[in-house]
């Protein structure tokens, strides 16, 4: 309800915006996000003023997640739609994943938001399991859904997107946009150019991801921009179960194969020693 001003009164305070311990409503609502102000180029003047302020806050930003985050069992991190509506496939789909995570024992890592990214939410926690929700400032405000058990707001895109691939073990992305998108394309990078440890990449939603596959390999492929073994990089499926099975079998797999580089480590360790050993009684 408003008053003859056009304010709100005390029972519906009407938008609001979080930022950490700060809460601004109404007319603090600032009119650009902080990645913004950031990344905007015509406010260079103000650089030498303020980046070092932003650099701290952009510090502070992992800090927190590290520090929220640390503790975390394995988890996988679930990406698609906030405009996805509770009744849709891909959110039926995400509340099934979201479950079957959890029962894998996997903590289900999501932006927080509605949509796909709530069900999955929902669906771990009604299975017992943990659900994360990894927010961010936007001009159009959300909020973290109400399935979240640990929940972190972000300023900066790039301090959250940092928690999405340091706390998972595999990603799992269902339909969605741009955001969607831009998760998926990340994590095939760092995975394609060893920045960080191999993991899956699954996508759930055969009608939805076909076309954009059959292009990976018809146009870029075909044009050499990337190579067959770039494409294994992706495990796709309408099926949740074989996506967690694919998950799990995969950490499996790298985990033997990093006890096999300890093992061999320690044997080449104690085979230095004894010929060093040797070498010193024959002095």
């Amino acid at each position: 309800m408003k008053h003859a001003n056009g304010r709100n009164d005390g029972r519906h305070p009407g938008p609001e915006r979080h930022r950490g311990a700060v809460t601004l409503r109404r007319e603090s609502i600032p009119v650009s996000t902080a990645d913004q102000r950031l990344l905007d180029s015509r406010t260079r003047g103000d650089w030498k003023t303020r980046d070092a302020w932003r650099a701290l806050r952009i510090l502070s930003e992992f800090v927190e997640g590290f520090d929220t985050l640390a503790d975390l069992p394995p988890a996988v991190s679930v990406f698609g739609s906030a405009r996805s509506k509770p009744e849709s496939p891909e959110c039926l789909m995400a509340e099934e994943l979201g479950a079957a995570l959890a029962r894998a024992g996997y903590a289900v890592i999501t932006g927080g938001g509605p949509g796909v990214m709530e069900a999955a939410n929902r669906g771990a926690i009604e299975a017992g399991g943990l659900s994360v929700g990894l927010g961010i400032e936007l001009p159009f405000e959300q909020g973290l859904n109400d399935a979240v058990d640990v929940g972190i707001n972000f300023r900066y895109f790039f301090a959250r997107k940092t928690m999405f691939v340091k706390y998972a073990q595999a990603f799992a992305v269902l339909p969605g946009g741009f955001g969607t998108m831009d998760e998926l394309f990340e994590a095939l990078t760092l995975v394609q150019t060893g920045k960080v440890t191999r993991f899956p990449v699954v996508l759930l939603g055969v009608s939805y991801w076909q076309g954009l596959l059959d292009w990976l390999r018809d146009t870029m492929g075909e044009h050499g921009k990337i190579g067959p073994a770039d494409l294994e990089l992706i495990y796709l499926t309408d099926d949740v179960d074989a996506a967690v099975r694919h998950i799990v079998e995969a950490d499996a797999a790298l985990a033997a194969e990093q006890d096999a580089l300890q093992e061999t480590s320690v044997a080449t360790t104690e085979a230095d020693q004894r010929a060093a050993s040797t070498d010193s009684r024959e002095r």
